[in-house]
């Protein structure tokens, strides 16, 4: 078997074993971290709770998820991925149980919060784990198959939340059916992974002997062309410049994104309304946006890879949702299908960002450094998931509007965007220089 044979069978099945499994738990993942917005199509008037409260409640998962994500992170290095994957997932299946039975606000910001810190580094982990498996030229391909869990969660969570929350058993109302048939497959799922995952490519049985010294040698290699670049420690790599700057970068993106997706259901149910759409039908048509966004995630990655460029596929997409966002709550009074085909587009941009993006931290950190890096960037930028719900459910109790809202919300990606292309454009050159510095040491 030639090298290119050797090459294909073996990210196929690293691709056949790893990504569907991790994709079907970053499902369950998402989706219990999203649901909540579907909750409050019920739950708000349930328990008399503002959009200004949901919006808090719905954002402070990122206050937990932004303190133990880094320290999550270093934890994960030491005990291993398969260990800390299952941890991880038992114990959010569990909290994200007890949301079915908040009453006050407090209650409500408490149990968001320990949601937050019990799912915290789970995506990182994700993300280093699956490096470890790939080349370098295979990133965004993979990242983007295992991310499609990002618009899947919500493509197939859309008719099951609204089905859900006609449920009416045992005194328990709808939404609070929905937090938990939806948590359950987490703890099940926890089970599994600490006997289906591998923490190093030397423990895997499911490669035979060639395919593993391929990948094995593969992988190590570029650790090594890494190091040469940018050789940092865990610690160290939390202090870089580019690193810290990217972070920024996210965070600006994570306020539009989180603020536009957990509003999304009521906003869609406000327009629904207006069109005599039921909630059962509106859950589907949310769907279909969904899956429009993960097929744009799966071409934006494949030209992402093919093109091997990210920086300018980051930004053409996050201002495309940007200037999509805005459009479609100023058309709604004007016609409610060209504002659903925006929110479309909308959410298309906002996800086709995601399989670029993350290819760049490991193109230059390698490694525990990859890993905090990874975890920095995650933990600091998904604090906009605090501040974008929070703001729309503020704006709209204040104005009774969303359109304020969507101004703010898209000027927002628009300014990560432009702080992502500069990140990368500075990035690039440190790059350059260093491999000019250790070619001419070489010589």
């Amino acid at each position: 078997m030639d090298l290119l044979q050797l090459e294909r069978s073996t990210t196929k099945k690293v691709t056949l074993r790893l990504i569907p499994f991790l994709f079907l738990c970053f499902v369950i993942a998402i989706l219990d971290r999203v649901n909540i917005g579907f909750a409050a199509l019920q739950m708000n008037e349930d328990l008399g709770f503002s959009n200004a409260v949901f919006g808090f409640g719905a954002g402070i998962f990122f206050f937990g998820y932004f303190l133990l994500e880094v320290p999550g992170s270093a934890a994960m290095t030491k005990i291993g991925a398969r260990k800390w994957i299952s941890r991880i997932m038992v114990s959010w299946g569990l909290l994200a149980v007890l949301m079915a039975f908040v009453e006050t606000p407090w209650q409500f910001y408490s149990a968001r919060f320990l949601l937050g810190v019990a799912e915290a580094s789970f995506y990182p982990c994700m993300v280093h784990y699956l490096s470890g498996f790939y080349q370098s030229k295979h990133h965004a391909k993979a990242i983007a198959g295992f991310m499609l869990a990002i618009p899947g969660a919500n493509a197939l969570g859309a008719p099951l939340s609204t089905f859900l929350l006609g449920v009416d058993w045992l005194h328990l109302a709808g939404w609070q059916w929905l937090f938990i048939m939806e948590a359950i497959p987490a703890v099940i799922l926890g089970i599994i992974a600490f006997f289906y995952l591998d923490d190093k490519i030397e423990e895997v049985k499911w490669l035979n002997k060639d395919e593993k010294k391929w990948l094995i040698d593969i992988t190590t290699k570029e650790s090594l062309e890494k190091q040469k670049v940018k050789h940092y420690t865990f610690m160290q790599a939390l202090k870089d410049r580019d690193v810290l700057i990217l972070s920024l970068g996210y965070f600006c993106w994570m306020v539009g994104y989180y603020g536009i997706n957990m509003f999304l259901p009521t906003i869609s149910k406000g327009l629904s309304e207006t069109a005599n759409i039921s909630t059962q039908n509106m859950g589907w048509i949310l769907g279909l946006m969904y899956v429009c966004a993960m097929v744009t995630m799966i071409l934006v990655g494949n030209h992402s890879d093919k093109k091997n460029e990210r920086r300018w596929h980051v930004a053409a997409c996050l201002t495309t949702s940007a200037v999509a966002m805005i459009i479609s709550s100023y058309v709604a009074d004007i016609n409610i299908f060209i504002a659903f085909v925006f929110l479309t587009i909308a959410l298309c941009g906002a996800f086709g960002a995601y399989s670029p993006f993350w290819a760049i931290p490991p193109s230059f950190l390698t490694g525990a450094a990859a890993g905090g890096a990874i975890a920095l960037i995650n933990s600091i930028g998904n604090l906009g998931g605090f501040f974008g719900p929070y703001i729309v459910g503020y704006i709209k109790d204040l104005t009774g509007s969303f359109s304020t809202s969507m101004i703010f919300l898209g000027a927002s990606m628009i300014i990560g965007s432009t702080i992502i292309v500069f990140l990368v454009k500075q990035s690039g050159k440190a790059l350059s220089t260093n491999n000019e510095k250790n070619l001419k040491k070489s010589s």
